[in-house]
């Protein structure tokens, strides 16, 4: 166990192997950094974040969940704070390098909601959108658009069902 504040301001209270930050620490960033004001607390690995943590960002924002050579890798939760431009948003599902990737849902603010497949931060695949006015896509979406086969259901119970295109529906 041991402290150590770094240029910049910030500092580092935790396990240490040889002089590498390893094991359970936390991490506060200094005034002089980047991410000045934001906070790490969980494992490290040579001086990486690995394994579960959770990282408080300045503006409010928070994960909390697991970390694989200083990226969000695996399974987490990305809460936006109130200073966040998604304020009151919310993914909680798989990471891959620091984007949303793999089964995940999404919470929006209004009430909406997306539980299915992401690829590289972007809906994509397979997966159910719930607007927040009960209306409802199941379907095949690519970069966040409806896009492939699928269902839209309306508010008032009628259905389109069939191909999707750049998020509309081709007619025949």
């Amino acid at each position: 166990m041991g402290t150590h504040t770094y240029e910049g301001g910030g500092t580092y209270v935790g396990e240490w192997n040889g002089n590498k930050m390893h094991g359970q620490g936390t991490y506060t960033f200094g005034p002089s950094s980047i991410f000045a004001g934001d906070k790490y607390v969980g494992e490290f690995k040579g001086d990486k974040k690995d394994g579960q943590g959770t990282y408080t960002f300045a503006n409010g924002d928070k994960y909390v969940g697991e970390y694989k050579d200083d990226k969000m890798h695996g399974q987490g939760t990305y809460t936006y704070g109130p200073n966040s431009e998604w304020a009151g948003e919310k993914y909680v599902g798989e990471f891959k390098d620091g984007d949303f990737n793999g089964q995940g849902t999404y919470t929006f603010a209004n009430g909406a909601k997306y539980v299915g497949e992401w690829k590289d931060d972007k809906m994509h695949g397979q997966g159910t959108y719930t607007y927040a006015n009960g209306e409802k896509y199941v379907g095949e979406l690519k970069d966040s658009k409806r896009h492939g086969q699928g269902t839209y259901t309306y508010a008032d119970g009628d259905k389109y069902v069939g191909e999707w295109k750049d998020d509309k529906p081709i007619s025949d």
